[in-house]
Order: structure tokens, then sequence, then C-alpha cells
């Protein structure tokens, strides 16, 4: 390929390298200049233009996309039509992610011309998330190295999506006089809502003494009619023949690994009763923030073994961000280490569409959504949560009642949603840098979500207003 300034006389069938606005026509990048078009831009006065001249040997950016792909061994995985020298591909289903990560650094190391970027090994996905995109930098690639990298591919699958399988998961929960109840509770619901993703379901719940006779009594009869059995105990593990291991070993199974290298997570036990396996959840599971737990437990609904070498070999990239509630911060600290960010939470309106009954109000999973979704702003990174109310605003005000939240009432909600919003933003306490606008009818978004769009804020300072769109769209509130 040649790439340079190219004489109009010269410049038929070209590729344009940079746009040309022509009067009202504008020739876009990487565009195939026709006859028609050299015609007008000798009319319009251009000599010449920077452009891209293939040889016989090349094959054009989206060419040599497609034949990489087409070379790639994939599995639960789309791939989109080639464009501007790109392939991206998508998860056709909510699972977990895996990639060969040295034969993609192999293909990477062929020519810089030709890149694969993926999602990291074992992420979980979401359907139709985009997982990989193979680029071609130039406008053009030479045939020999689309061969090598299809001779790299051959024979290999790269990288699949395994689709999670719902399970029938049972929980068992230890009590000690200095665990409160409403723990217990909030524990059922985060680890409901960690299942549904997958399609999970909590089938049974039981609460017992924090002993390994008392434990392993309840496990054996709850294996007959679940799947998998997650065991939260009210004192962390301490020793590998602690509660909760010893008790998988009295129901005759087997400790896999006890503790992992992932921190929040560390306090981990795998075990396995006749084919069916038991988690020990180490205590940051009771937060929805990710922690090993969600390594763990994510590959086993997907069908991904896990055993001891796996976990083992988690260390590297198994530092994660703190969980708020954790007893012993691993690092001591001079003030507050969350963000300048309160979230303003809007809870005022009549839901007018839904023609009579208040959605805020509706039980979702036996919980008010208004409460699912302030519970996931309360265990954010944000400094606070202002709930702004309104309609029917003692109900609401009874469903987020225990909740580390402020309460500020909107008299004009009436009005419409700008009333709310001026309420919320007047108070936010000084001292802020921003303000997160939430609505209380969307339980599909989870508090990690909240915290990608609150770490995007303060890395640029705290300067930009930061968005939420999926597939390039915006979503709401705009």
């Amino acid at each position: 390929m040649k790439f340079g300034p190219v004489a109009i006389k010269d410049a038929e069938g070209a590729l344009l390298a940079h746009a040309v606005t022509i009067g009202s026509k504008r020739l876009r990048k990487a565009h195939r200049l026709s006859v028609d078009d050299v015609s007008a831009l000798r009319a319009a006065g251009i000599s010449e233009v920077i452009a891209a001249r293939l040889d016989d040997d090349d094959l054009d950016e989206n060419e040599a996309a497609a034949r990489i792909v087409r070379a790639i061994g994939f599995e639960g995985i789309e791939c989109k039509e080639p464009s501007t020298g790109r392939v991206n591909l998508h998860a056709l289903a909510a699972g977990v992610f895996t990639v060969d990560a040295a034969l993609i650094d192999r293909i990477n190391l062929i020519d810089p011309a030709v890149t694969i970027a993926t999602l990291n090994n074992y992420c979980a996905v979401e359907g139709g998330q985009m997982v990989a995109t193979v680029k071609i930098i130039p406008f053009a690639v030479s045939k020999s190295i689309v061969a090598q990298v299809e001779d790299a591919c051959r024979g290999s699958e790269i990288f699949s999506v395994s689709a999670f399988r719902p399970k029938r998961v049972s929980i068992i929960q230890t009590e000690l006089p200095t665990l409160k109840p409403s723990v217990l509770d909030k524990t059922v619901r985060v680890t409901q809502d960690r299942l549904s993703r997958s399609g999970s379901r909590v089938v049974a719940e039981r609460r017992t003494a924090h002993s390994a006779e008392a434990v392993a009594g309840q496990i054996t009869p709850l294996l007959q009619d679940s799947d998998m059995v997650l065991v939260f105990g009210a004192s962390a593990m301490s020793d590998f023949d602690d509660v909760i291991p010893a008790a998988i070993r009295l129901a005759g199974g087997t400790v896999v690994r006890a503790g992992m290298p992932v921190d929040p997570g560390n306090l981990i036990v795998l075990g396995t009763i006749g084919g069916k396996h038991v988690i020990g959840a180490p205590g940051c599971a009771r937060s929805p923030k990710e922690n090993g737990f969600d390594w763990v437990l994510d590959r086993l609904l997907a069908g991904i073994e896990v055993g001891d070498r796996d976990i083992a070999a988690m260390g590297v990239g198994g530092l994660l961000m703190e969980i708020a509630s954790r007893p012993q911060p691993r690092e001591a600290s001079p003030g507050s280490r969350r963000p300048n960010v309160e979230i303003v939470l809007l809870a005022a309106g009549r839901s007018s569409r839904m023609g009579g009954p208040n959605k805020l109000l509706a039980l979702f999973d036996g919980v008010p959504l208004v409460r699912h979704v302030a519970e996931r702003c309360v265990a954010s990174r944000a400094a606070g949560v202002i709930a702004v109310t309104g309609h029917q605003s003692a109900r609401v005000d009874t469903a987020l009642s225990g909740l580390d939240l402020r309460i500020v009432e909107n008299a004009e909600f009436a009005t419409g949603l700008a009333s709310s919003l001026k309420v919320g933003i007047a108070s936010v306490s000084e001292g802020m840098a921003g303000a997160m606008i939430v609505l209380g009818d969307m339980p599909g978004v989870l508090s990690s979500d909240l915290d990608r769009l609150i770490s995007a804020f303060v890395a640029d300072g705290g300067h930009s207003i930061v968005r939420a769109t999926f597939e390039g769209r915006r979503g709401n509130p705009v």
C-alpha cells in the first residue's frame, strides 16, 4: 500500500485518508474515489489529496478484518459486519467470557496492522455485550500478514462465552448474638440479586447455630432439592478447620479450597458433596460490590469447573476495591476515601403512565421497587443519598425507612420532574463536587453501574458531565 499525497489526475480508486467537503457533498474518510468524485474535486480547485492506493497484494481493511474473524474459533459469540476495518464480537447470552490470552498476544505480535482486543479472561458478561473487537489499523494490509494470522488461529478456539445455567440455590446462615436479623435479611436479598442475572434463584434459606454440626445437619437435606448451597457464617473463617470447612467434611464432602488470593474475598471456602458445590461465602459477599465470591460463583453458574489451581491463579488482578462495610480496612485513612459525589434519587412521580398504582411501591421480589433502587444507591461509592419524594410521600418514606439516606419532599411534584431536580440539587451537601441523578424505578441498575459513573467523574477531576450510554444511546435520565 502506498500512502501520501496523490495528484487528482491519479486519484481514481484511491482511499481518502481524511474527509473532504465539496460544496454540499462530503466525501468521508476511507471513501474510494470514483471518476465523478475526481471530477468534482478538480472542479473545486483541489489538485491533490492525501490517500492510500492499494497494491495487488493488499486486502482492504474490511475484507482483511472479515477474513481474520472467519479464521477465529469462537463459541457463544456473534460477529457484526465489518466497518472501517473493524469487526465487533458480541455475547449471544449472559455468561462468562474466556479467552486464550497467550494466543491473542501471539497474534498481536505478528504485525501492528492487525489488532485484537478483548475483555478480561473469565469476566461475566450480559447478552449482547461486546466481548472482543478485531481492528485493521491502516486502510489495507498485505495478504501475507492476514495469512499468518489465519495460520495462528487455525484449529484453536480463541474465545468463547459460556452461558449461565439457571440453578436452584439454597442459603444457610449461622447466627450469633452479635449479628442482627436485618443483616441476614439483607444477605438473602443481595444474594438473590447476584443470582438473578444467571436466571438462578434462592429456593430455601435456613438459619442455624454457628457450629460445624449444625451447619452439616442443614447441608445434607438442602442438597436434595438444590443444585448448590451457599453458607454465610456469622463469624469469618479463621482456620482451615473452622466451622464451614469442618461442616463440609462432616456432611461427607471434600474441601476443594479454603482461602483465595482475591481481596475482598480472601476467606472463601469451596467444597463439593456428591458432585454439587457448597460455597462458604466470605463476609464481603453480603455486599453487592464485586469481590472474589463473584469470581467463583459466576464460573460455577456458567458450568465452568473451579479447582484449587484455578483459584490460586486469581492473584494477579485480585486486589479489588475496598468494601465500605469492611470492619478492618486494609489501610487507615486520615479522611474519607469516598468521592465527593452524592446521589439524588428521584422518587416523587405519580406513575401516570401506569394508569393508577404507584409503581415505586410495587413489590419486586417482595421488596418495594424504590427500596431496591435505594439500597443499591446506598451500597455504592457515593458519599450520600438524597431521596426526593412527593406523590404518596408518606408511603414512599415508609418503604425507605431504615436506610442510610436523607429524604426531602417536593411539594410541587405534580409540575413534573424538573421541580424534583431543583429540590434534589438544592439539598446536595456543601463541599460535594457533583451529584448523580438516579431514577427510582430502575431495579436493573446495580451499585457497580453507579460506581462506574462515579469513577469516570472522579477520574476526570470532577470537571465533566458523565452520562450512561448503551450501544451509543443515552440512558435515562438524559
